[in-house]
């Protein structure tokens, strides 16, 4: 246990912070699946809308350090292939 109050004060800021995050993450994993889904649906207007919403969101996230540079990449490229290849398959 935390002996100082910095220490406790800390701790307590922790908590509120792996919320906060965990809960940004979730945003993060949800916007993600969308664009799986309507992908999986085979709807090509509408995987194109959606994957661009989940970009910003994707970026957002990046940018408050929640996740990687490099992973939020890794999610939207991925993400953008399967896009193109539903657009090239239909």
């Amino acid at each position: 246990m935390a002996n100082t109050a910095q220490a406790r004060k800390r701790a307590r800021q922790a908590v509120k912070q792996n919320a906060h995050n965990s809960s940004q993450r979730s945003t993060l994993r949800t916007a993600i699946k969308a664009v799986r889904k309507a992908i999986q649906a085979g709807d090509k207007a509408a995987a194109a809308e959606i994957f661009q919403k989940s970009v910003s969101t994707i970026d957002s996230i990046a940018d408050k350090k929640i996740i990687h540079k490099n992973k939020a990449a890794r999610h939207k490229s991925r993400l953008a292939a399967a896009v193109k290849a539903l657009a090239t398959a239909a």
